[in-house]
């Protein structure tokens, strides 16, 4: 997210301008679509058409039946916004007093690797205590940059790092002997940085591949540059050289996005991605290869309006219940860590297609922004981030949380 100076900036309309953006929608470039037919609304009925669903009719995080507003040309009412789900879901703390956690990573032996944005830190976490393991020197925290993504290859011998660097963001490599990390290696430099939207999240495939979200620093034509690595999942190898059978013969595997700040692979070899929208919809979009997500063309559905260049997302919410970050697929469902909106989503998948969200924790543990499944795949991991300038921290934040059913 931004820092606290930037707010007004991604939220310069607001809702009581709903009327506005209303029109905006029906103009050209750059206008939030209302989501078509393939994208599902949280909060809002599946069968609702795109003709129905205007930002204005998508019920607030906290409405009920009785205060939600009603959909246009429908005389039923809306439902309200996904329900809070406690059920099963519980939370139990692993670790307190961290410090803008960002990156994580589940090793076999149960312990837990941390990046800390604003310190340049990586902590190792194990049983119930946090120990820096190296402070990258080289990392320059300014805004939404600083120490970012953090995974560590199968065999767990090396790990990466995604971080803003004096002149770029960069992705480092680093061995892992279990309780100790070697010297940093450059592997992917040219990165462009900004004061927002550096993206950084790392994610290897099933392929091998290191997949990397990167943001737009604020530049929107970068989004639809295809020779820039700004605004795009780029896909490389583990030695930072661009990826065999790449769709534009360079680093880019994907382009048009804002902010990506979740990746994560179904059981099917699927890839997901979770993606900051600006004034409107924030996004859960399936990634294609080659494919084009819009922006700064359109934010949410295009389809709508006939255009199909771009790929619609599948889910989408209002930018006060999302601003979404870390993103994890778990007993065959999608789990998203939300900021702005304070909870954990769930969104039930089957195969390609999108279930009803479901919002865990809301307003327990604040802003939320990085999760990740344990090496045994028996729980979630799940970290706060309320000391980043944007949140209210407690006397135990920021936590990182052990989420099982």
């Amino acid at each position: 997210m931004s820092p606290q100076v930037s707010l007004p900036h991604r939220r310069r309309i607001g809702w009581a301008m709903t009327a506005i953006a209303a029109l905006v929608v029906a103009g050209c470039g750059g206008a939030p679509s209302a989501p078509s037919a393939d994208t599902r609304t949280a909060g809002v009925p599946a069968e609702a058409t795109a003709s129905t669903v205007s930002p204005s009719s998508v019920p607030s995080a906290t409405a009920t039946p009785s205060t939600a507003p009603s959909t246009p040309a429908s005389s039923s009412p809306a439902s309200p916004s996904p329900s809070v789900g406690k059920g099963p879901v519980k939370a139990t703390e692993v670790v307190g007093g961290l410090t803008t956690p960002w990156g994580l990573v589940s090793l076999r032996d149960s312990s837990t690797l941390v990046s800390e944005r604003d310190t340049g830190r990586i902590l190792h976490v194990r049983g119930g205590k946090a120990t820096e393991v190296t402070k990258l020197a080289a990392v320059r925290p300014q805004g939404e940059g600083g120490l970012l993504g953090l995974v560590v290859t199968p065999d767990e011998k090396t790990a990466y790092a995604y971080f803003t660097a004096e002149e770029d963001n960069r992705i480092v490599a680093m061995s892992w002997d279990g309780s100790s990390l070697g010297e940093p290696r450059a592997v992917l430099t040219g990165i462009p940085k900004g004061w927002r939207h550096n993206g950084g999240r790392l994610v290897i495939g099933p392929d091998g591949m290191l997949y990397v979200g990167t943001g737009e620093i604020g530049e929107e034509r970068l989004s639809q540059d295809k020779q820039s690595l700004a605004g795009k999942i780029l896909r490389i190898t583990l030695d930072g050289k661009p990826a065999p059978g790449n769709p534009f013969d360079n680093e880019v595997y994907s382009y048009g996005h804002r902010n990506v700040q979740g990746l994560a692979f179904d059981d099917e070899g699927r890839l997901w991605a979770s993606e900051f929208g600006n004034q409107t919809w924030d996004e859960l979009n399936l990634i294609a290869k080659g494919g084009n997500y819009g922006w700064p063309e359109t934010e949410g559905s295009s389809s709508s309006s006939g255009d199909d260049r771009f790929v619609n997302p599948k889910v989408v919410w209002r930018t006060d219940e999302a601003s979404p970050s870390g993103l994890a697929y778990w007993q065959g469902e999608l789990w998203m860590a939300a900021l702005q909106g304070r909870r954990l989503w769930q969104v039930p998948v089957d195969g390609t297609k999108a279930g009803e969200p479901k919002g865990h924790f809301a307003d327990d543990y604040g802003r939320l922004r990085s999760v990740t499944v344990t090496s045994d795949g028996k729980a979630l991991l799940l970290s706060a981030s309320n000391t980043d300038g944007r949140g209210r921290p407690s006397k135990v934040d920021d936590q990182l949380l052990r989420i099982t059913r």
